[in-house]
């Protein structure tokens, strides 16, 4: 069976495998996957690698194990990507798109830096920016609104970037390293919460009338080239009842 074309270990591409088919609504809440015996078999891989793809899958809260039965499939929404995570996810597989997502509403164009924008950025208050902004979904509804702030500067050496369209020829940052000649080095990443706003509700096509009263998740990414200047600095807001999960390897 194909894997990804990654260096993750078997049992990490048995997983996404099938976390691709979960989220993407191709194996249904209530479904049962296959046996730890015929996973082996169909990948061959050892007993082991399979059960601990499965133990995977239950980890990240998308199957239980039933006794007697097997490996059921739950209903669930998968948790929202951080901008660092796209990226990570856009250079190793070319989409920043995650296991069932699309985007759509499209929207970008030159407009002054507000505050925050501007401080992480390193220009000044007002001065133009390109915003560039998307809805990322899932079969759940909306994982999270994304906005791409860049230094107007860029626009003038890749003019699509101001353009309404998804970018062709790689993400923003791709084109950028490649139009400049310098590679991302380095990022900063920042988790938070807060209550929705009036303008939070409309991003996440919420009823303004009655809005959930819950704290939404909202990441950032700053990106840092190879000579120190910030190329890109993103936010994600959280759809409501999504989460953010990140998951590392620890050496003993």
């Amino acid at each position: 069976m194909a894997g990804q074309a990654d260096n993750r270990a078997p049992y990490a591409k048995i997983a996404a495998h099938y976390a691709e088919l979960i989220t993407s609504g191709q194996l249904p809440p209530g479904t049962l996957l296959p046996s730890i015996k015929n996973l082996s078999e169909e990948w061959s891989v050892s007993t082991a690698t399979a059960e601990k793809a499965l133990r995977k899958l239950r980890n990240e809260g998308m199957v239980r194990g039933i006794h007697g039965i097997g490996t059921e499939v739950l209903d669930q929404p998968a948790p929202m990507s951080s901008g660092s995570q796209r990226q990570d996810r856009g250079r190793r597989t070319g989409s920043s798109w995650g296991s069932g997502e699309r985007s759509d509403s499209h929207k970008a164009g030159v407009v002054p830096a507000p505050l925050d924008v501007a401080q992480a950025l390193g220009i000044e208050p007002r001065s133009d920016v390109i915003r560039r902004s998307r809805v990322y979904r899932d079969r759940h509804g909306i994982v999270a609104h994304s906005t791409s702030w860049i230094p107007a500067r860029y626009g003038k050496l890749i003019p699509q970037l101001a353009e309404s369209e998804r970018l062709t020829g790689g993400t923003s940052l791709q084109l950028i390293a490649e139009a400049t000649g310098l590679p991302i080095s380095h990022r900063i990443d920042t988790a938070s919460a807060r209550l929705l706003t009036a303008e939070d509700t409309q991003r996440l096509e919420l009823d303004p009338e009655n809005p959930p009263t819950e704290p939404v998740v909202v990441m950032t990414a700053k990106f840092i080239d190879s000579e120190g200047n910030v190329v890109e600095y993103g936010v994600d807001l959280g759809g409501p009842g999504r989460t953010w999960r990140t998951e590392s390897e620890v050496s003993p």
